[in-house]
């Protein structure tokens, strides 16, 4: 049987103002149990295009004719459905929020030299939904809020992306929803996004690079159909282990990600080992992709990489995320036996034709627990009254040569991994935590950076020294900032206080060198870090903001700037050579995402003009400005979201955020694999070598640039999960509890609420901010209630509870209340909206073949309630009856909720996730 046409369904609905679920509306129609997916496919399209509301649960009904909105001039936005079951609200949430930091530029980032750390956004997704249908009821184009639902108007504007036409080719990322269908969207553009029908899909999967062709256009936006798989995605997938009740020797995975097509058939014997199935029904699992499906009907194949046990736990959550960004957390034999090789002293053969710099104090400076010190620094005042640097690296290029397969290990991790209680060094801890690092009062072999500067802290000359040296101390932020009378939290440390005179001269020359930094245009984020604090047993029971005592930040900047400056002393060096290397590279912000914020400042009457954001120098002038603002940690990141992701390139094309013509990355060698490569270039100028310029050199630096950007995204999305892991564990303990934050996020299933103390963020869905749709306005930086026009800004104060942890998903809900305490959203249960309650599902008992016989809508009565009221109690009595046979106890009903039908059903599947 086909579906219903679109009109027999919107027809029907006219007939019930208060909705009809969708077994109702399959009864009605007479569409078989068996066709019911397709037909909520058939309803969620509806939803996309404006012409159905959805209610609650599943149920729908015609969108409330309503006047003008005081608060907003044009119409709801289609895509709004309470409670969040509508489109554009499915995706995993964590990854539909844009986060507040992009890798290799932030206050861990590009800014600090010493870490490359930082958050990204994930590309925002949408819920499931059905084949593209002809409009047959709309007579006329309506402008949605969404980029793929914009009708064309004659004549493009001015800076408008290009619109596809029926035929044209494209290739993008395609990002999967959980009903099956897609969209592929590509930089170019990014206003336009294909949307793919489940159908059209093929073999591909979320992910994946996929070339579309186009095949026609309507109220969503250009449609298309995959004609093929440029690239395949990552594919190590977590999910939950099930096997078949007869035996053990059938076996699949359960996707944890919905986006991704499942079940995955595990191949092979039931064995043990990396060939088998070995493992427990419902423990948490990652598999690894071996066979990808060909066409929509087929599931992908696939092989354990590994069974962590019962899932929900933080050990388990935490081992899942490491093997899903492969993280090695043990080096390889040969790796290990290669870095032990060389001794615990530097040997005599390496001390050959290097420069003494034993005389030159060179304490390093980090923080308390730091778990490596691979940079030192020394300052004197010169008889002119200018300043001599020496800025001082450890030299891990002559323990790690090329062909080694201590080499080869460090190029596939790419740098080291810090998780809130460890590090996972790129390198061996041979090497890491002894041989390369900085310790004082023994001799250790270096690249030094000897920088001479006058008053105004103008590079006067330079030169590289391949070197040996011996740190006099090992200093702490902390330490430094009493010393230097910055700050009186500190302990004092005789060390730091005997060097307290040349200290002076260091951080005098590094607020001279931060000031000309900020004057040339460079940006200066200043966003709270979270730490967790940890018990003896090593389980987290708090988060704090990182310190932010001013004494401290001040000593930080102290390293900061001579980091920055040796960087770029390097940097200059190659490319006056014209030498190959790794660059880093900082490109000009997204205008797109720059004029969210514009639109955001002219709402806050704070002067931004787009046209300026070419230049980094009027960007850190509207810094300044925000800094006075209530809303300044908001617009500080919707900046910071407009950044492109700083990555590692072989040419140089300069640093947008640092303002900088030619920079790179020299100071931290033990844990960045690009810093490696740029010493082996600097060994080679200092010593006179002949420099290889081949195509075949420059495709390596190239290919070593390449794995590098990847392993630093990867290395960065395990921080921000471990992190966000830890401070959900924090929570779970929280629950019911009541705190007060700011609006930092809005996404399609919501809003993040940032709270001070415990600094965690969570997630306040949509169905638990009031009860009444909220819709996104155009630049999606409010939430206006559709009804009453409360508005949800950016920003904003809001009182919440803290109502449910998923460690799974790293994640934190809570509902909003008003300032009193009343609850104002409706998914925490307390509340239920009055209107009638529908026939949930048809009911088929257990042990018994169902008859495709659902159960039939109740006769209307004028209030619709004696006869809602009847049939929850015959589905309770059904439900009951089935737990019994079952011999499974009856579980109370909550209040205000209606009995559930899942309990001891027979179902011939599960339920996706909406």
């Amino acid at each position: 049987m086909t579906l219903p046409a679109r009109e027999a369904v919107l027809d029907l609905l006219e007939e019930y103002p208060r909705g009809l679920s969708l077994h109702e509306i399959a009864e009605q129609l007479g569409v078989p149990p068996g066709r019911r997916r397709a037909l909520l496919g058939l309803l969620d399209s509806l939803v996309f295009d404006g012409q159905l509301h959805g209610l609650h649960g599943d149920v729908f009904g015609l969108p409330p004719k309503k006047k003008p909105d005081p608060v907003r001039a044009r119409g709801p936005m289609p895509s709004t459905v309470l409670p969040g079951k509508g489109l554009r609200q499915d995706r995993q949430e964590r990854q539909d929020r844009q986060e507040p930091t992009m890798p290799g530029f932030s206050v861990a980032g590009d800014s600090n030299p010493r870490t490359s750390k930082g958050k990204s956004a994930g590309p925002e997704n949408f819920s499931r939904g059905a084949k593209p249908v002809p409009q047959e009821r709309v007579k006329e184009p309506v402008k949605k809020g969404l980029p793929w639902n914009t009708i064309q108007t004659p004549g493009p504007a001015a800076g408008a992306r290009p619109r596809a036409a029926s035929g044209d080719l494209r290739t993008g990322l395609v990002s999967v929803n959980a009903r099956g269908f897609g969209f592929v969207s590509a930089p170019e553009f990014a206003g336009d996004d294909v949307f793919i029908p489940a159908e059209s899909l093929g073999g591909a999967m979320h992910g994946d690079r996929v070339d579309v062709r186009i095949v026609g256009r309507s109220s969503r936006g250009s449609e298309g159909v995959v004609v093929a798989i440029a690239q395949r995605s990552a594919m190590r997938i977590a999910g939950i282990l099930r096997r078949s009740k007869g035996g053990r020797a059938a076996a699949w995975v359960e996707p944890e990600d919905t986006r991704v097509r499942g079940p995955i058939v595990l191949t092979g014997i039931d064995a043990l080992g990396a060939e088998g199935n070995s493992g427990d029904d419902g423990d948490l699992c990652v598999v690894i992709i071996t066979r990808h499906p060909e066409d929509p009907n087929e599931n992908p194949e696939g092989k354990l990489v590994a069974v962590l046990g019962r899932p929900g736990t933080l050990a388990v959550e935490t081992q899942k995320l490491l093997i899903l960004g492969n993280i090695q957390e043990t080096h390889s034999d040969q790796a290990i036996a290669e870095a032990e090789s060389y001794g615990v002293e530097v040997p005599a053969t390496l001390f050959v034709g290097r420069e003494d710099l034993t005389h030159i104090p060179l304490p390093t400076i980090d923080p308390e627990d730091a778990r490596d010190h691979d940079d030192a620094v020394w300052v004197e005042r010169t008889k002119q009254g200018g300043y001599k640097a020496w800025i001082a690296i450890a030299d891990v290029s002559s323990y790690v040569r090329p062909g080694t397969a201590l080499d080869e290990e460090a190029k596939v991790r790419g740098c080291s991994v810090y998780l809130p209680e460890r590090a996972i060094p790129m390198l061996p801890r041979a090497l890491s935590s002894n041989l390369c690092s900085l310790l004082p009062d023994v001799i250790r072999l270096c690249l030094c950076a000897e920088v001479e500067l006058d008053t105004k802290g103008d590079v006067t000359s330079y030169r590289l020294i391949r070197g040996f040296m011996k740190s006099a101390a090992k200093l702490t932020y902390g330490s430094v900032a009493r010393a230097l009378d910055l700050s009186l939290v500190p302990p004092q440390d005789p060390k730091a206080e005997a060097m307290k005179e040349d200290l002076k001269v260091a951080y005098e020359l590094s607020r001279i060198l931060r000031g000309k930094r900020l004057s040339r245009g460079a940006l200066d984020f200043e966003l709270p870090e979270p730490k967790i604090i940890f018990d003896d047993a090593k389980v987290p029971t708090d988060v704090k903001k990182r310190s932010q005592d001013p004494g401290m930040k001040k000593a930080y900047q102290l390293i900061e700037e001579l980091m920055l400056l040796g960087n770029e002393i390097v940097a200059r060096y190659l490319v006056e050579r014209t030498t190959p290397g790794i660059f880093r590279v900082h490109l000009r912000p997204d205008e797109a995402k720059l004029a969210r914020l514009a639109a955001m400042c002219t709402a806050l009457g704070v002067p931004f003009d787009l046209d300026e954001t070419k230049d980094p120098k009027a960007l850190s002038l509207l810094l300044k400005r925000f800094r006075d603002l209530p809303q300044a940690s908001v617009l500080n990141m919707l900046l910071l979201r407009s950044m492109k992701q700083a990555t590692y390139e072989p040419e140089n094309q300069g640093h947008f955020g640092l303002a900088s013509d030619a920079y790179l990355h020299f100071t931290s060698p033990i844990r960045r694999y690009p810093d490696v490569v740029v010493h082996r270039a600097v060994h080679h100028l200092v010593q006179s070598a002949k420099i290889d310029r081949s195509e075949q050199a420059k495709e390596m630096i190239a290919d070593a640039a390449r794995m590098a950007s990847q392993a630093e995204r990867r290395a960065m999305e395990v921080e921000r999960g471990v992190t966000d892991l830890y401070r959900a564990f924090v929570m779970k303990d929280r629950l019911g509890e009541t705190y007060t934050g700011a609006v930092t996020a809005i996404v399609g299933s919501g809003v993040f609420v940032a709270l001070d103390d415990p600094f965690v963020e969570v997630l306040v869905r949509s169905e638990d901010l009031g009860h009444e749709p909220f819709e996104q306005d155009d630049d999606g930086l409010f939430l206006v209630g559709a009804r009453s026009g409360d508005r949800i800004g950016l920003g904003d104060l809001m009182t919440v509870e803290i109502r449910e942890v998923s460690l799974s998903r790293h994640t934190v809900y809570a509902r909003r209340l008003s300032a009193e305490g009343v609850v104002l959203g409706t998914g925490g249960g307390s509340r239920t909206p009055k209107r009638r309650v529908p026939f949930a599902a048809p009911i088929e008992e257990p042990g018994r073949a169902s008859k495709g016989k659902a159960a039939k809508v109740p006769s209307r009565d004028p209030d619709g309630k004696k006869k809602a009221r009847a049939g929850a109690r015959k589905i309770e009595k059904v439900v009951a009856k089935n737990l019994a046979k079952a011999g499974k106890p009856e579980a109370p009903a909550k209040a205000g909720k209606k009995p559930s039908t899942k309990a001891g059903l027979k179902t011939k599947g599960k339920r996706p996730k909406r």
